[in-house]
């Protein structure tokens, strides 16, 4: 609370803008002074298919150090936010730090708030700053789908679970809340497949153009094939280029695509996020220490919020979340120049822009995880390093990322670029 109080106080009645305020620049201010991400490879096909998320989460911390310049021995924590692995990874993450170089001094919390663990890492590591806690740290998320994501994620859940009016609801599949969400708020299929279209075209277009480059860190990887006769052959790629983006998706393409949870359902393989591997990370400073040690800074943290919804249409959060952060900080859907909505599901990430009153020209410039797809620990992380080097392209200030979360949540964030 005090920290909101404190964000509160900024936006004071005056002739400056509520923006304005916000952007005023103080010492004790949480900044962002690198955020990378590794390229997004198909699950079970793609380039990282036979890399563990320890091993892609220590090839992107290497990385994140080597190009921030900054002594790994000053780094004062490391959150990693993890869907799949059992324990949200708490093992094999904390190795990846020690393989990275980053020296054991240095502590390591791993966490899973589903799809929007990358962004809680980022934000648990704001809160110690601002809290006073730490100078430093670092908040990131990893995803192998390819190795972790199955039936058996769930996990087994109580027969007293099961029978719960509310608590089984936690437990409908991902889908069928997309189904529901489209239902519920009549989305039809031709809505979701132009709106998916449009994010394949997108993103084909920020890829041709090199709009990616700077915010994707290569990272070296071994697959593994079989030759003609069954022998196994080990071969290094360099893995620095989304795989999913597909070229000439249209929505009357798309609309040949069976559903893929119900007989007569609106949401299948065309209109849904794709399954992947990748991770994201994000420096974040105090203001003072950055300012000290010479770092560019490239955005003010400001906010974050989560919220909860019912779980049965879980895929509407970013629908109740995003107007939640932005009355928090006494602003409007027009004060914002720049949204990354994770697209989970078109139903859901259509309903929530419609729903929340935002100019669908400012949500996704580069396309989203229809296209490039959605590890989901990491995607939170992610969508900062998409984000800002897009405010930083256009020279716009205020950016908001914003996800669903599954069982019933959303979240949402807001920087401002500097």
């Amino acid at each position: 609370m005090e920290r909101l109080s404190n964000i509160a106080s900024q936006v004071a009645p005056s002739n400056a803008s509520a923006v304005s305020k916000l952007a005023e620049k103080h010492p004790d201010d949480v900044v962002i002074v690198a955020a990378y991400r590794t390229a997004h490879t198909r699950g079970g096909k793609g380039k990282f298919k036979d890399t563990t998320s320890g091993e892609i989460l220590a090839g992107l911390l290497k990385g994140i150090v080597e190009k921030s310049g900054i002594d790994p021995a000053s780094i004062q924590d490391i959150v990693v936010g993890n869907v799949c692995n059992p324990g949200a990874g708490v093992n094999e993450h904390r190795a990846a730090q020690l393989y990275a170089g980053i020296p054991y001094t240095v502590p390591f919390q791993a966490l899973n708030r589903q799809c929007s663990s990358g962004l809680m890492a980022v934000n648990d590591i704001a809160n110690k700053i601002t809290a006073g806690q730490i100078d430093i740290g670092i908040g990131a998320g990893v995803e192998s789908m390819s190795q972790n994501y199955g039936p058996n994620v769930l996990g087994a859940q109580p027969a007293s679970f099961l029978e719960h009016p509310v608590a089984s609801k936690c437990l409908i599949p991902m889908g069928i809340t997309s189904e529901n969400v489209a239902e519920k708020y009549n989305v039809s299929r031709r809505a979701q497949d132009e709106f998916a279209a449009n994010s394949y075209q997108k993103a084909a277009k920020a890829q041709d153009a090199g709009l990616f480059k700077d915010e994707i860190l290569p990272i070296e990887t071994t697959i593994v094939e079989e030759d003609a006769e069954g022998n196994e052959k080990e071969t290094k790629v360099i893995v620095d280029t989304d795989e999913g983006i597909r070229r000439g998706v249209t929505a009357d393409s798309l609309a040949k695509v069976r559903p893929a949870f119900k007989a007569d359902g609106s949401t299948h393989a065309g209109n849904a996020s794709q399954v992947s591997d990748g991770a994201g990370a994000v420096l974040l400073m105090r203001r003072s220490t950055a300012e000290k040690l010479g770092k560019p800074i490239l955005a003010k943290y400001v906010h974050a919020k989560v919220v909860g919804v019912p779980p049965e249409i879980m895929g509407i959060g970013p629908a109740v979340a995003i107007p939640a952060l932005l009355k928090d900080l006494g602003l409007t859907v027009d004060d914002v120049d720049v949204y990354e909505i994770n697209e989970a599901f078109a139903s859901q990430a259509l309903y929530s822009v419609r729903s929340a009153g935002i100019d669908i020209n400012r949500v996704n410039p580069k396309g989203g995880a229809i296209a490039f797809g959605h590890p989901l620990g990491a995607t939170g992380a992610r969508q900062f390093a998409t984000l800002l080097t897009e405010l930083k392209r256009t020279k716009k200030k205020v950016g908001v990322t914003s996800m669903c979360i599954g069982t019933g949540m959303g979240a949402a964030s807001l920087v401002i670029a500097e």
